[in-house]
């Protein structure tokens, strides 16, 4: 087997990630890297089917993207801008002017920020209290990388799931 074969967790360190968010980053990777295989020859006009009510595909994109982005942003310390309150917003929300291709590049773009930011994820900071949502909701900075990286696999096997029922694979 290769280390291409291997899941990510097992491939060894991400280099420039401290210890205790490497399972964030194995994570973020896993769910990056089975993504890209499971939409590779996807067609756009099933992206908004929603079999039996669940989730449609490009729900699980826009909404792991945005996990990524809300998440890491409240782990900074920082509150949402109107553009990521808008786009919290609009997620789910029917738009047959948006292609997979559009999905996918957000998607692997906070993806790559979040990597980006668990890089620079200083050791002493993980425990740090941070304020979640208007109402300021107590956390700390592990807890929302953490449940960044989580919510982001748990979406990708609901993806996974719904592209093999709507292209009946």
């Amino acid at each position: 087997m290769t280390e291409q074969q291997l899941e990510f967790w097992l491939r060894g360190p991400v280099e420039g990630i401290i210890p205790v968010l490497q399972p964030a980053a194995h994570a973020i990777l896993q769910a990056q890297f089975e993504v890209q295989q499971a939409v590779k020859d996807f067609p756009d006009s099933l992206l908004w089917q929603r079999p039996a009510g669940v989730a449609s595909v490009a729900f699980h994109l826009q909404h792991m993207a945005g996990v990524l982005d809300r998440l890491f942003t409240y782990a900074k310390g920082e509150q949402l801008s109107a553009i990521q309150s808008d786009a919290l917003r609009k997620e789910g929300k029917e738009n047959n002017s948006i292609g997979l291709s559009d999905l996918l590049s957000q998607f692997n773009k906070q993806a790559e920020l979040a990597i980006e930011q668990l890089k620079n994820t200083d050791a002493s900071s993980v425990f740090e209290t941070r304020g979640v949502g208007k109402k300021q909701i107590p956390s700390n900075v592990l807890g929302l990388l953490f449940h960044a990286a989580e919510h982001t696999q748990r979406h990708t096997g609901q993806l996974l799931v719904t592209v093999r029922i709507v292209t009946n694979n």
